[in-house]
């Protein structure tokens, strides 16, 4: 089994402990990757639209972004960490989020993810955490991932781990251990099934893809769609 884990912050405090009691579930028997924004992507998406319009290896950060993508499109399982910064996600994992636009269904998504599982660990003091994963969260729906598992946690007390009380501690660890168990239990060998909203979602951008592709045939994201087949009868989900 393997495992690709982006981690919102380089940071070693409350969000990477519990990152750590999830992973403790599957280190004898998986590969885990990790990263760590923004060491490992570092770059602002500039809105210059190469990815778009031309290619997304002519990115500036591509050298980057490419690595990043590679391990995911790999992985058997996804795993997004952050915690909440004013409500949203950290500034970093907003950053690589950005520069995987062009993998939003309107445009290229990659098939591969269209089977993918992943799962969400936020934390913050008191509110803002289910915020931090719905940003997360939308560009894995718009990727084409249906399964998506969210654990997120209310501090109430410390931002520090040592000093969180010992109860909290014990109530976050079970939460995680379950969820990991969960998740370990699953047979990687067959894809995830693709939600009704997802299709939908595929079914639009279908429709809208084929009048781009009437204007202009040469349009990039057209033609992406008509070579993997996707304007005729094959589907990116089994």
């Amino acid at each position: 089994m393997t495992i690709t884990v982006i981690n919102g912050t380089e940071k070693q405090g409350v969000t990477f402990r519990l990152k750590e009691i999830f992973l403790d579930q599957y280190r004898d028997d998986a590969e885990i990757t990790e990263f760590f924004l923004p060491r490992d992507c570092p770059g602002c998406c500039a809105g210059c639209t190469v990815c778009f319009l031309k290619d997304e290896h002519l990115c500036k950060d591509a050298e980057y972004v490419q690595k990043i993508e590679k391990a995911m499109l790999e992985a058997d399982l996804l795993v997004f960490t952050s915690p909440a910064y004013v409500f949203h996600t950290t500034g970093a994992m907003k950053m690589m989020l950005d520069h995987f636009g062009y993998r939003w269904m309107p445009h290229r998504p990659a098939k591969e993810m269209f089977g993918k599982r992943a799962v969400i660990i936020t934390q913050c003091l008191g509110a803002g955490g289910k915020s931090a994963a719905k940003d997360i969260k939308d560009s894995l729906s718009w990727w084409g991932i249906s399964k998506i598992k969210v654990c997120s946690f209310k501090l109430m007390s410390e931002i520090h781990w040592e000093k969180i009380p010992n109860q909290k501690k014990a109530a976050m660890t079970k939460k995680l251990v379950k969820l990991a168990e969960q998740m370990h239990r699953i047979d990687y060998a067959k894809p995830a099934r693709t939600s009704f909203g997802s299709k939908m979602k595929f079914y639009i951008v279908r429709m809208l893809q084929t009048k781009l592709g009437k204007d202009d045939p040469e349009y990039t994201d057209y033609k992406y769609w008509k070579t993997n087949g996707w304007i005729d009868s094959v589907r990116p989900w089994k």
